[in-house]
């Protein structure tokens, strides 16, 4: 229930003036502002840096070695420009990864499946896949990653999901995408959209830092 709540000039703000001021937020959130998705982008930084700081602080700038695959036709085929692979790439920085490369792949099991592979081979830490994780015939992420998993780390799968629907990240809550351990190297698929990829690294970042943490203890 919204609480009634004073307006600057002293009059009390009712329940149904306080409906109509939500209706109107919602409608102008419909129109999404470039700059918004600016300020959102910058925002993400901002808290992936501040909730990693400590996991960054005692062991150097840096918590250990990353890769970005991101999951599109169109960006791997040459189609339309990367601006995922950029993003994440810059919130893993901002967490205190390295980011050893970014690839693009197209929806397809056995190119995603190599890509991953790929990754953990060379001995990375951690490997972000972006897209590929919904319900369409060529969201096969999932499918591609589930057996290159050694252990399923279900509470970093529902915390992507949780928190993407708290965030108002509809692909970021209904994504199928999975998160586990395969040899030395942590595991996560997130949702496309740059909501998802924003919120989906907030709760990745700080969760990392303690999985790479208990596997380099093996």
């Amino acid at each position: 229930m919204i609480e009634s709540s004073r307006s600057p000039q002293g009059s009390t703000l009712t329940d149904d003036d306080a409906s109509n001021v939500i209706d109107l937020i919602a409608l102008e959130a419909s129109e999404v502002d470039p700059a918004d998705v600016v300020a959102a982008d910058a925002a993400a930084r901002e808290f992936v840096a501040r909730h990693t700081s400590e996991a960054a602080g005692t062991a150097g700038d840096e918590i250990g070695r990353a890769l970005v695959v991101v999951v599109d036709d169109q960006i791997a085929h040459g189609e339309v420009a990367d601006s995922l692979g950029p993003l994440v790439g810059e919130l893993l920085n901002e967490a205190g990864f390295h980011v050893d490369a970014t690839l693009a792949v197209s929806g397809d099991e056995i190119e995603i499946r190599n890509a991953l592979n790929t990754a953990v081979i060379g001995g990375v830490d951690l490997v972000v896949s972006v897209g590929g994780v919904g319900v369409g015939a060529r969201d096969v992420a999932p499918e591609a990653t589930e057996p290159l998993l050694d252990r399923r780390l279900r509470g970093i799968e529902e915390a992507v999901r949780s928190s993407g629907l708290a965030a108002g990240a509809t692909d970021g809550g209904l994504s199928r995408g999975l998160a586990g351990i395969s040899g030395q190297t942590l595991v996560v698929n997130i949702a496309e959209s740059r909501a998802a990829v924003r919120d989906g690294m907030a709760t990745v970042a700080p969760l990392a830092k303690h999985v790479i943490e208990s596997i380099s203890e093996f």
